[in-house]
This record gives C-alpha cells, sequence and structure tokens, in this order.
C-alpha cells in the first residue's frame, strides 16, 4: 500500500513539474515561419526563432515558398510569420492587409534600399585593374539604351542583358513592368535567375572578372557592402504609377522608382490575437544596417548555416536585441547561448 501511495504521489509530483515548468502553449502545434530563401531574410528569420524558442518556449518550424505565395499563406494563417517583410509591394499583402488578415510590425531594417545596379568601374573604370570606363555617361535608366552593347546578352544579339530576380519574388513583376515603362523591351533581355543563390554568383562572377553587369538588389544584403556599386537613377516614386508595377497584368506600366523600402515583421491576424507578447517583441525588432550587412558579408564568405549565423550576431550584439524583450526574456535566451 505504501508503495502504490509512493508511486502516485511521485506521478502527481511529476505531473505538478510538467505542468507548472513547462509553459501550456509548449504542447501546441509549431509557430510557421517563412522560410526566405535570401540572406537577410534567413537570418533575421533565425534570430526571431531562437528569442521565440528559447526566451518564450514556443516552438516553431519553417515553410517554403516564393515571396507570393508566403504572403498568401500568411493571409491564410498557414504560416503565421514572415521575418523580412517588404510590405505593401505586392498586391497580395495589400488586399490581405485591407481585409485584416496580416499586419506588418516595426520597422526592423532602417536604411534599407532597392534599385537598378553596375558596378563602379563600369562608368569610372578602375586603372589599378586596368578597366577602361565603358559608360562613362551612365546615370540613369533613361541612358541605358545607349549602352545595350556594353550590357551584350551572349544568346540575343543586339540586346543588353537585365538581371532580374527569380520568378516567384514580388520584385521580378515589378522589375518587369519596369522594362516596359522605361521604354526597355527592345534594347534588354529580362534575365530572370532561378534562385537568390543564381542572381548572387552571376554577379559577383562579373564582377570578379571585371565585366559589365547590369542587375537588380537591395539592402541589406551581404552585396552592397563587398563591392563598390552605383544606382541608377529612376523617376521619382508616383503613387498611382508604383500599382501599375505591382500589377503583372496592367498592359500599360507606368515608369516610377519603387516604393520607399520599409522592412517589417508580417504576422498573420490570428498569431497576433493569439500572441500579444510576441507581437510586442516584433514590434521593438530593430536591426542596425551596418552590424547586419557586416554579419551578412561574413555568413555569404564562410558559407555559414543561417541558425549558426543567427546565434553568432546574437552572442557578438546582444545590446541590440535585448533591447527588444523583457529582461527575464532576454536572461532566458542569453543562458541557452552560452
Amino acid at each position: 500500500m505504501k508503495g502504490i501511495r509512493r508511486l502516485l504521489a511521485a506521478s502527481l509530483a511529476c505531473f505538478g513539474l510538467l505542468t507548472s515548468a513547462v509553459p501550456v502553449y509548449a504542447a501546441q502545434a509549431p509557430i510557421h515561419f517563412a522560410d526566405l530563401n535570401w540572406e537577410s531574410g534567413s537570418l533575421i528569420t533565425d534570430i526571431l526563432r531562437i528569442i521565440v524558442e528559447k526566451g518564450y518556449g514556443l516552438p516553431t518550424d519553417t515553410l517554403p515558398g516564393t515571396t507570393i505565395t508566403l504572403e498568401t499563406a500568411l493571409a491564410n494563417n498557414d504560416i503565421q510569420v514572415i521575418g523580412e517583410e517588404w510590405a505593401g509591394r505586392s498586391p497580395v499583402w495589400v488586399k490581405a492587409e485591407a481585409e485584416g488578415k496580416v499586419a506588418s510590425l516595426g520597422d526592423t531594417v532602417k536604411g534599407a534600399t532597392e534599385g537598378w545596379w553596375v558596378p563602379e568601374y563600369v562608368i569610372k573604370g578602375d586603372p589599378a585593374k586596368g578597366i577602361k570606363p565603358l559608360a562613362p555617361g551612365l546615370r540613369s535608366v533613361s541612358d541605358l539604351p545607349k549602352y545595350k552593347d556594353v550590357f551584350a546578352d551572349p544568346e540575343t544579339p543586339g540586346k543588353g542583358r537585365f538581371l532580374n530576380s527569380p520568378i516567384g519574388w514580388t520584385s521580378e513583376v515589378v522589375n518587369k513592368q519596369k522594362l516596359t515603362a522605361y521604354g526597355l523591351n527592345d534594347s534588354y533581355v529580362n534575365f530572370r535567375s532561378g534562385s537568390g543563390a543564381a542572381l548572387d554568383a552571376e554577379i559577383t562572377s562579373s564582377i570578379h572578372r571585371g565585366k559589365p553587369v547590369l542587375f537588380y538588389y537591395w539592402s541589406p544584403t551581404p552585396l552592397l557592402g563587398r563591392f563598390k556599386l552605383i544606382q541608377l537613377e529612376e523617376p521619382p516614386f508616383d503613387a498611382e504609377a508604383w500599382k501599375t508595377l505591382t500589377d503583372s497584368d496592367n498592359p500599360d506600366p507606368k515608369p516610377t522608382r519603387s516604393l520607399p523600402s520599409k522592412l517589417s515583421i508580417g504576422v498573420s491576424t490570428p498569431f497576433q490575437k493569439q500572441y500579444p507578447q510576441i507581437t510586442e517583441f516584433f514590434s521593438k525588432v530593430d536591426l542596425p544596417i551596418g552590424p547586419l550587412n557586416k554579419a551578412l558579408a561574413e555568413m555569404s564568405e564562410k558559407h555559414t548555416p543561417p541558425r549558426q549565423a543567427a546565434e553568432a550576431f546574437m552572442k557578438a550584439h546582444p545590446e541590440i536585441w535585448k533591447a527588444w524583450v523583457p529582461k527575464e526574456v532576454a536572461d532566458k535566451v542569453s543562458a541557452e547561448l552560452k
């Protein structure tokens, strides 16, 4: 009888331990984060996941997809978090936000930008490497027809090559429409890379060989911190013209530079309501672009997995991420990082 009592007491004690030490929500399904396939997106995602897992005791995982499919999934609550959301850039996001299905939290990376770029040596030359200026008068997208032979497409004689984003990215649609709006379809090929890594590889290879290359890119990224690049001028931003660029079916897109960049964390509305503490944390995320670009460059050069790079960033810059969360949460995360 005493043995049964001891066993029952032990069982109750164990149950009490489980119910008190482990958060109630730990048994719930994981929070689904978007698996973003570019460096800054993957690094930011893992920083957020580490804090959610270690600081708040919530399980997470990632689900892959293109920008557009992931935004659709967020609107349906099939995923709950997009760690790097360029909010307001796609019709999918705009519609979902207007319907109250998604929300953008915070201003996570100030100084972010995107546009069309060329290496500095294309315009100014590089005497140290014996490179002469090939397009000394290139300043704006309106100058590009004059220099189509400089950026010659190896597969299409008489046309230049513009390196666009991979298919499935919102920026790919915008850039395709810009080629039409800027009157460049007759002089440039719209070359879509198979992935973000393939786009990086082609740009990097051209720069290492001192070859001219015209491409779309954005910041925060390791590429912009590693090479001397010049962004081409575009017409001033016009909100109505921007709508024609984000609509892939619009036959008459109008010229404008891209919507001013604001990076945030995209969440589904059900997630926002269910996890107010996580929502508050997300709204405070602020990643200085200098340390972030440096971390991205190291991650790229050393081929460091995003999770490992995120841990290294958090160890090197505790003053950054600890400002986003309560002290007790920061202490839990710090203990796990050691």
